[in-house]
């Protein structure tokens, strides 16, 4: 009998990896990315001291989407979280996709915060 892995199997699977590779510092902070089938996260985090720096999502009301499922929304929560980024004092990041590949919502993300500032 073959077992067949799960998308979120697979996802779990490339994150570890991803981790493996990719840790936070107060100098240079993870940008983890995090995509649900109808938001977006995103967070700065300093793994040494376990703190998060910053945070923005398409949920937050301020932001004012209608729908947070699709590449206009990543774009905007990535100029979020540059511009809070930019408030706590932080210029360069390593960018963590969590497990997602680099396409669609999560490179889009990715852009819009290297053409508000960030740097990765």
């Amino acid at each position: 009998m073959i077992k067949t892995k799960t998308r979120k199997v697979q996802t779990q699977k490339r994150h570890q990896k991803v981790r493996l590779k990719v840790a936070g510092t107060a100098e240079f902070p993870r940008l983890a990315v995090y995509r649900s089938t109808k938001h977006i996260y995103a967070q700065l985090i300093d793994d040494v001291s376990g703190k998060t720096i910053a945070s923005a999502s398409s949920v937050e009301a301020d932001l004012k989407l209608k729908h947070g499922g699709n590449i206009k929304a990543a774009k905007v929560v990535g100029e979020s979280i540059a511009k809070k980024a930019k408030k706590a004092g932080v210029e360069c990041v390593v960018f963590d996709r969590g497990g997602f590949l680099y396409h669609g919502r999560v490179a889009a993300l990715a852009d819009a915060a290297r053409e508000a500032g960030l740097m990765f």
